[in-house]
């Protein structure tokens, strides 16, 4: 353990000096609280993987598949980049990715927040069961794919075939999808959907006028077999 960086935090790592699996072990410590930073990660696979604490990580620097994931309580904040899986199956607390994001960010996410403040690769929330996830940029192809709960947030552009197969997922989209997937169709806006959407933003930490989005959702014409969608 060295001392190194510049944020704030009351326990400091320095991933060029401690090994990575001693790192995480030590944040799985029983009663583990405050805060803690993660120094030099250069591109490390599964940073922070599988916090059950209310604590807080900075990771300071760009990290490679499936940070964060699994996360439970623990607050954690990605100055840089991510690779795929960020966030995946997280449960709740929040993770935050300052910069972008590559494919499959959100995977499977049954609760808390995750936000990207640039663009998210292929399949951001793909198969999602209650997480919230907010992109202050664009998302790749088939995001959303079979997403079952949850809201997707996009403040720019979706790939193709977005929300593909989605079930109960909400999908709010400020910008243009260049195609919609299977059984994904436009929705109307309500009051309801506005509120909602506005403290999706205000969480996020964007202040976005709700009513320049629009969402999308299924159709339900998948839940039962049907003849015509046989191959």
């Amino acid at each position: 353990m060295s001392i190194s960086g510049t944020t704030p935090a009351d326990v400091r790592f320095d991933l060029a000096v401690t090994p990575l699996r001693e790192v995480n072990q030590l944040l799985h410590a029983d009663g583990l609280s405050g805060s803690f930073a993660i120094d030099a990660p250069a591109g490390a696979h599964n940073v922070a993987v599988g916090l059950d604490a209310p604590v807080a990580v900075a990771i300071n620097g760009h990290v490679g598949y499936y940070a964060a994931g699994m996360n439970k309580q623990a607050e954690v904040t990605v100055h840089g980049n991510a690779g795929t899986g960020v966030a995946e199956n997280m449960m709740s607390g929040s993770v935050r990715v300052t910069g972008n994001a590559s494919q499959s960010a959100g995977a499977t996410g049954r609760g808390g927040l995750l936000v990207i403040d640039g663009d998210a690769g292929a399949r951001c929330g793909i198969s999602m069961k209650g997480i919230d996830i907010v992109v202050g940029g664009s998302v790749g192809h088939m995001s959303a794919f079979m997403a079952q709960r949850g809201r997707l947030v996009v403040r720019g552009d979706a790939g193709e075939a977005l929300g593909d197969s989605v079930y109960e997922a909400r999908i709010y989209l400020r910008g243009t999808a260049a195609s919609l997937g299977a059984d994904c169709v436009e929705k109307p806006m309500t009051e309801e959907h506005l509120e909602e959407l506005a403290g999706l933003l205000k969480a996020a930490g964007y202040d976005d006028d709700p009513s320049s989005y629009r969402r999308y959702g299924s159709a339900r014409t998948l839940y039962h077999f049907h003849a015509d969608n046989s191959y």
